[in-house]
């Protein structure tokens, strides 16, 4: 059967159109100013006074597509430190080589473009922007034979280690994760045991099988494949939670602070009630942010660490207002926790309280809380619907 040449067309350009996900302006701007900054910071190594700028190859343009693999997609396989150190200084190396050679011009750039990219595969180091590396060094023969293997150490090496130690502190500055995660790193509680949504019953090696079978090695790592499928199931799991909303499980009756509420009595709250979270309004209902029990415990874990003392007097001072430290619900709450309305289904609560990056997350419509769902709501109310399910029906 025939298609229409609409469809024939349609389909043609959506495989023409963008591949890649939406990015935010707030992860573009991220990206473009680590860009700016690294590069900054690379030019002050190889463009400095006491620089040769003679032969014109202290700042070369693989640089600018070595940066946007760093500073834009720091979890690419392609983009790991091994990958780009080892990748750019083999192909300045086989490039040098090239030169030395005295080939044609052509077969020199072809040469050391394929020569680089076999070999990294080998050592497990492929970076595209080497393969400019190569063809930079190929057409300049004249500088690079003067230069000789120096050209691997400067630029190359110099510029590549500053982008990439660059990137590894940037990243930390702005909430990313350069390099990335190992599958077999400690989880966020300093355990062997990975975060609860990425248990998957899965080793390692099946899922580099995975990996290689759909041959995505280059463009995924085996941790975050994992996080992926955790991800994916827990999205699947909320399409079979049923009719439920955050308002049928929520609790109701809130226990709140005022933002001016000193610490010491936010510690009796939670010590009272046994509650790990409390919602910070004002005017009666109008929610201001949340603070967790954890945001107590971490304040004065890091004033002992940084004033090298014990945890016990870091908390007593944090609660009781010495040293400087914080006095007010408003100056330790988090304004920006992840909330719903009341209409949520409750299978959307799953990711959010699955983390372990919070608790409780509050209920609101429009600027007022109307209730707040825990973790212990939340299970509570799946497992009254998995034993509904269960029950025989009469």
């Amino acid at each position: 059967m025939t298609r229409p040449a609409g469809a024939v067309l349609h389909q043609i350009a959506q495989a023409l159109g963008p591949a890649i996900a939406p990015g935010s302006p707030r992860e573009a701007l991220r990206a473009g100013v680590g860009a700016l900054v690294g590069l900054g910071v690379s030019g002050l190594f190889l463009l400095s006074p006491s620089a040769d700028l003679r032969l014109g190859l202290s700042m070369i343009a693989p640089f600018g597509a070595t940066s946007v693999l760093v500073f834009a997609v720091p979890n690419s396989p392609l983009a790991q430190p091994w990958s780009a150190v080892v990748g750019n200084c083999v192909a300045a190396a086989v490039g040098v080589l090239a030169c030395m050679a005295a080939l044609d011009p052509a077969l020199c750039v072809a040469l050391a473009v394929a020569v680089t990219i076999a070999a990294m595969i080998l050592l497990r180091a492929v970076h595209p922007p080497a393969g400019a590396v190569a063809m930079t060094a190929a057409l300049n023969p004249d500088a690079i034979r003067a230069l000789g293997f120096h050209f691997v150490l400067a630029p190359v090496l110099a510029g590549t280690l500053a982008l990439v130690g660059f990137a590894m502190i940037y990243a930390r500055l702005t909430g990313r994760r350069y390099p990335f995660r190992q599958f077999d790193e400690p989880g966020p509680h300093g355990t062997a045991d990975h975060p609860a949504m990425e248990r998957l019953g899965l080793s390692r090696d099946e899922l580099t099988e995975i990996l290689q079978r759909y041959r995505q090695s280059l463009n995924l790592g085996v941790e975050d494949l994992a996080r992926l499928i955790g991800a994916a199931e827990l999205q699947a799991a909320t399409h079979r939670t049923g009719p439920l909303t955050a308002a049928d499980v929520m609790s109701r009756d809130l226990v709140t602070v005022g933002p001016q509420t000193r610490l010491v009595r936010v510690a009796d709250i939670f010590r009272k009630h046994g509650f790990t979270s409390l919602p910070v309004v004002e005017n009666g209902d109008q929610f201001l942010g949340v603070i967790f029990q954890l945001h107590l415990i971490r304040r004065a874990r890091d004033d002992a660490f940084r004033h090298d003392r014990r945890f016990s007097v870091a908390m007593s001072d944090l609660l009781y207002s010495r040293r400087g430290m914080p006095t007010r619900a408003r100056e330790i709450m988090q304004t920006d926790p992840p909330h719903v309305a009341p209409d949520t289904p409750i299978g959307a609560l799953l990711p959010m309280l699955a983390s372990g990056e919070c608790d409780a997350v509050p209920v609101l419509d429009g600027p007022r809380i109307v209730g707040i769902v825990t973790q212990t709501d939340l299970i509570s109310a799946l497992a009254r619907q998995s034993l509904r399910q269960d029950l025989p029906a009469h």
